[in-house]
């Protein structure tokens, strides 16, 4: 969404009108789930996926056509094969919804919407777009109520409070803003886990003791590097239950302290690199420190999904793609039938 209402935002500076794509509803196997968005001007998409293929590729024409005849719209498409031929070639098994938004390039209104909604992302605070199904200009929420554009009569920030939302001709779906992914430790793997973690939404902070590797140059990605002692987590930073936390610092002791001190606390996610040698003896200190164990099972050792990995970049994959499954089930998504699933 950052990178979609940055794109809308330059649009509407140079002059040109767009038509935002919001999938809306789904159901049974989609290739996306509802809240997925792309941008689509004069010449085509600017930015942004639904998930690709026939639905893609339709969406895209009809916004194409849409924004000639400078209207909005709502479009149903059959992801299997329909008895009355009106699915467009795609077997999934599901159907998705497309809500079509046409934005005027000189609409004061989304000027504003889209003003106050880039703010809003930047400063990675909660809040809910909503879309209106008869075209007309949406609005931004947050948890203190009504932020930008008019909503109708009994319709408050609270019922909003969960993933996308579908009702009564609107649809709202939650800003996007990120995890924070605490990395302790800036060797090798965490430079190439940093940047690989911004392209799936996550929000890296680099802490590491050495000042010539907590360094912009190494983390030019990084949302912020800090240079502490690994013994005193707390003067630099507080961890809170929606953190992911990796730990890959420098040895076994600084391992144990950096443990130690999360998971006297909340978090979303602790995984810590290291053979189950290591991982044992290190468990066993945890436990003579007074950890429960309760805590110590939540620790995913040896840190990443099991492909095998050997270089820094393949650890950084196998990393990633285990906090994207922690992240998912944390969310409450469910599988929606496709090979990635």
């Amino acid at each position: 969404m950052n990178q979609i209402f940055a794109q809308l935002f330059y649009e509407m500076e140079k002059h040109r009108d767009t038509v935002l794509v919001t999938l809306i509803d789904t159901a049974g196997s989609a290739p996306r789930k509802s809240g997925s968005q792309m941008l689509v001007g004069a010449s085509g998409r600017l930015t942004g996926t639904i998930g690709g293929g026939a639905v893609e590729r339709r969406s895209e024409e009809m916004a194409m056509a849409l924004l000639r005849e400078k209207r909005s719209a709502v479009h149903d498409f059959l992801l299997h094969t329909a008895a009355s031929g009106g699915d467009i070639g795609m077997v999934c098994g599901g159907d998705v919804t497309a809500h079509f938004q046409f934005i005027p390039a000189e609409d004061a209104s989304w000027q504003a919407l889209a003003s106050a909604l880039t703010e809003r992302l930047t400063a990675h605070q909660r809040g809910w777009l909503v879309l209106r199904e008869d075209g007309g200009c949406g609005a931004l929420l947050g948890p203190e109520g009504l932020l930008w554009g008019n909503l109708p009569k009994g319709v408050e920030p609270a019922p909003l409070q969960t993933d996308c939302v579908r009702q009564d001709g609107l649809f709202s779906m939650p800003l996007p803003i990120g995890e924070r992914a605490l990395l302790f430790g800036a060797g090798h793997i965490s430079q190439a886990l940093c940047p690989l973690l911004v392209t799936v939404g996550f929000r890296p902070v680099v802490f590491d003791c050495r000042p010539e590797l907590a360094t912009r140059k190494l983390f030019p990605t990084a949302e912020e590097i800090i240079c502490g002692d690994f013994t005193s987590i707390k003067d630099h930073l507080t961890v809170t239950e929606e953190d992911f936390v990796v730990i890959m610092t420098n040895g076994h002791v600084h391992d144990f302290q950096v443990e130690e001190q999360i998971l006297r606390g909340p978090f979303a996610y602790v995984g810590v690199i290291g053979s189950r040698t290591k991982t044992a003896s290190v468990n066993r200190r945890l436990r003579e420190a007074g950890i429960p164990e309760e805590s110590i099972a939540q620790i995913h050792t040896p840190i990443g999904t099991a492909i095998r990995a050997v270089t820094p970049a393949e650890i950084a994959v196998s990393i990633a793609g285990e906090m994207i499954l922690c992240r998912a089930e944390r969310r409450g998504d469910k599988p929606h039938g496709c090979p990635m699933h």
